[in-house]
């Protein structure tokens, strides 16, 4: 599954670009200034090189790369959250498709993972799907409240997000970038259940959490954070 969707600059940005331009007319810029603000206009803001290509010098967004998803979840998040697993390993991969990366359907992991209950190891499913790389998203916490509070929304995620690259016969794997995510959202100030349903929290939540650890892969505008603060 890939879905190549351009990554476009929102109103907000489109806005705050014109008046940018428009103040360096205003004060009789220097060419240099000019320069930097009419690129910005042509080519967008700046963007984030993604954590696993800067640290492993690889890219999942290589012409003829393909990824597989999964994500792991303890027993005890499964009986509070049944099949947030699924959900987070299905998003993460539909976020990956949107930017340029060629992942397996998440139904077919799915598929597997359910015909397969005892597997171990990401490089199983590597094998079985003959992908270049498997993304294993491994959960240890997990909750949708602030602390000590059933009233007050504030989405809260520890794990680890692990990277195996498969040789080129798919038949071993090796490990070779690992990074922990401490995820917080909203991240200034929780949201009150009063104007937000349980279940509409829930999906915006795992959208934005899909999103951060999608960023570790494909590249993201510098603002695109700004908005989870509330």
């Amino acid at each position: 599954m890939s879905s190549f969707v351009p990554r476009l600059v929102s109103r907000k940005q489109i806005l705050l670009l014109m008046c940018l331009f428009g103040l360096s007319c205003g004060l009789s810029l220097t060419g240099c200034s000019q320069f930097v603000v009419i690129n910005y206009l042509l080519h967008g803001p700046p963007t984030v090189e993604p954590d696993f290509d800067s640290e492993t010098g690889l890219s999942m967004s290589n012409p003829g790369v393909t990824v597989a998803v999964v994500c792991f979840a303890p027993k005890e998040l499964q009986w509070e959250s049944p099949d947030i697993d699924e959900q987070i390993s299905g998003m993460v991969a539909r976020q990956m498709g949107q930017n340029h990366i060629k992942v397996i359907e998440p139904e077919f992991i799915r598929a597997w993972v359910d015909e397969n209950p005892d597997w171990e190891k990401a490089e199983e499913i590597g094998k079985r799907f003959q992908t270049n790389y498997v993304v294993e998203i491994e959960l240890a916490e997990y909750s949708l409240y602030e602390p000590n509070s059933t009233t007050l929304f504030r989405g809260r995620t520890e794990a680890y997000v692990h990277v195996v690259e498969m040789d080129e016969s798919f038949e071993f794997g090796e490990r070779i970038f690992t990074k922990e995510i401490n995820f917080e959202f909203p991240t200034r100030v929780p949201r009150s259940s009063y104007d937000t349903s349980h279940t509409q929290f829930k999906k915006e939540y795992l959208s934005r959490l899909a999103e951060r650890i999608g960023y570790l892969f494909y590249e993201r505008f510098n603002g695109d954070m700004i908005g989870w603060a509330t």
